[in-house]
């Protein structure tokens, strides 16, 4: 066995023993007030990416921008795209899942429900949950978010740079959830 192999295999265990050790641990980011531009966004206390919960909770902060203003919504989730930007494939998928459909990332935050037509409470809070396979790749992150439309929790992938900041890896947030009470003819 090389050098290399007994680096690696310690490499392995220590992952491992993470993932078996890891809790389902949830975090409550909140935000007191929403920003109205990209500068107060980036003002933000959790704006610093300092953890993956932080990145996770401020993807969904970004995507609620996008039904008012598109480019605003693009440029948040530049920032925390990091050192990878949105490609035209992504922002064609973000365009194409907000068709009718301006609810669901407001959905992701606590309290808000199809009964209240996805109004969250105040201070806005976004639960950040990991479990026992969130960190089963070195360097990701694979953090879930309940919306209070939908009957499992969706992801956000993240990873962490050089920097040590954890950044938007892909996200899986706009997925189809149940319409708002005034929007549904059968509630």
């Amino acid at each position: 066995m090389g050098l290399f192999d007994k680096l690696k295999q310690a490499t392995e265990s220590v992952a491992r023993d993470a993932v078996q050790t890891a809790s389902n641990k949830s975090v409550d980011v909140q935000f007191a007030k929403l920003p109205d531009t990209l500068d107060e966004f980036k003002a933000l206390p959790q704006a610093q990416l300092a953890t993956p919960f932080d990145t996770a909770a401020m993807t969904v902060l970004a995507l609620c921008f996008y039904p008012q203003n598109a480019e605003l919504s693009l440029q948040m989730l530049g920032y925390l795209k990091g050192p990878q930007p949105l490609s035209e494939h992504d922002k064609q998928f973000i365009r194409d899942r907000f068709r009718d459909k301006d609810y669901v990332p407001r959905s992701y935050f606590v309290g808000a429900t199809p009964q209240n037509d996805y109004t969250p409470a105040e201070p806005y809070t976004v639960k950040v949950s990991e479990n026992p396979y969130s960190y089963q790749e070195q360097g990701y992150a694979k953090l879930f978010i309940q919306s209070g439309g939908a009957d499992s929790p969706r992801y956000v992938q993240l990873r962490q740079a050089k920097d040590g900041k954890w950044y938007l890896w892909e996200q899986f947030l706009l997925a189809d959830i149940r319409q708002p009470d005034s929007a549904d003819p059968w509630a």
